[in-house]
């Protein structure tokens, strides 16, 4: 993956908004993201969870300490990375997955690698029968939670008609730099039982999700809206184009439509976030609502998406070569980060500063 220097960046925008030549403008760029942490649970067993199977837990009791600390220092390497060639920062805001409660979250920002970007903590308990849930971190200096709010999926098994406990989905409404957005974090039904069987689980989540974009969109048919997360399905799958009506093409997005930025890279460039039986999956992405599309640049608009899968995060020999390095697996610790790739978009808007700039270089990547 090409690498974007911020300056580079200012001017392949400036040349897309066709600004005058004798005078182009400069632009804020934050990184908004979304990343699986692959089981991030801590050492201690809670009764009223289904923690004891974590990898972490099944480990013997004298090593568990040691792991922990390095995987919180693995994820916290990550997060810290995302976005900062093109930013010189970390992301402005990231949703996670895989998080057992609000204490890994705490030791995740508080390791010296983020400590000194003061994140932000949204996290609710959900029902999910293996204890993980969905969060929100967000740098206080320019993430301005309003509100918050967890929304709880009922599905139900097709054989046995019970209940399955899953992840609800967080919604978080706020301001970055005074600019109002709403961000909705995911982590769908897996595919456990094979996909067709699992499917209607996931088209569930995407009605859900879709009422709780509807419900904003009802307020404000303009409502600047981002629904990321792992979903368990690739961008083609029923669950996006036909709960959610997707679209890949930024020209026919309707008003009250959604943009996936991810879903050429999957069909076109044949790009994921995670394999499994040598085959890619893109699970992670990052949505938008029209509003983000739009040329006026005087608040945030999407501008560019990514996979964010640097060499020390692959697999580097044998039969899992270039697939997510992950932190476990036969059993042990690996040393490694997660088996999905973080995803994130870039968000741009025009600064009140402006200065000549003598001569126009692009470095692009869609």
């Amino acid at each position: 993956m090409k690498k974007l220097k911020l300056g580079l960046l200012v001017l392949s925008v400036i040349a897309f908004v066709n600004l005058n030549a004798q005078e182009k403008k400069k632009f804020k760029i934050h990184t908004v993201a979304f990343y699986n942490l692959e089981n991030l649970f801590d050492t201690i067993n809670d009764p009223t969870k289904y923690d004891e199977a974590s990898p972490i837990m099944e480990m013997n009791e004298s090593l568990r300490g040691e792991v922990y600390k390095n995987k919180v220092k693995n994820m916290a390497r990550v997060v810290a990375d995302i976005g900062s060639d093109a930013t010189g920062n970390t992301p402005a805001i990231i949703g996670v997955s895989e998080v057992e409660n609000r204490q890994v979250l705490m030791d995740l920002v508080n390791d010296p690698q983020l400590l000194d970007k003061d994140y932000g903590i949204i996290h609710y308990e959900s029902p999910d029968k293996r204890g993980i849930d969905v969060a929100l971190l967000y740098q206080k200096a320019l993430f301005t939670p309003i509100e918050t709010s967890s929304h709880e999926l009922l599905i139900y098994d097709d054989l046995t008609r019970k209940r399955v406990f899953t992840r609800d989905q967080l919604l978080v409404s706020g301001k970055l730099e005074g600019d109002l957005m709403h961000i909705i974090v995911n982590h769908w039904p897996s595919r456990s039982g094979g996909e067709a069987r699992s499917r209607s689980k996931r088209v569930g989540a995407a009605k859900l999700n879709k009422r709780i974009m509807d419900s904003l969109q009802s307020i404000d048919p303009y409502a600047k809206i981002i629904t990321m997360g792992d979903y368990n399905d690739d961008p083609t799958n029923a669950s996006f184009k036909k709960a959610l009506k997707t679209t890949a093409d930024k020209k026919k997005v309707p008003l009250k439509g959604i943009y996936n930025p991810f879903e050429n890279q999957y069909k076109k460039q044949g790009l994921g976030t995670t394999g499994y039986r040598d085959a890619w999956s893109l699970f992670d992405q990052v949505l938008v609502t029209k509003p983000f599309l739009d040329k006026d640049y005087s608040s945030f608009r999407y501008y560019k998406s990514g996979i964010f899968n640097k060499h020390y995060l692959s697999n580097k020999h044998g039969r899992y070569k270039g697939y997510p390095l992950r932190s476990f697996a036969d059993g042990g610790f690996t040393d490694g980060f997660s088996d999905h790739f973080p995803v994130y978009i870039y968000l741009v808007k025009e600064a009140e500063e402006t200065k000549p700039v003598e001569k126009m270089e692009t470095e692009t990547k869609n």
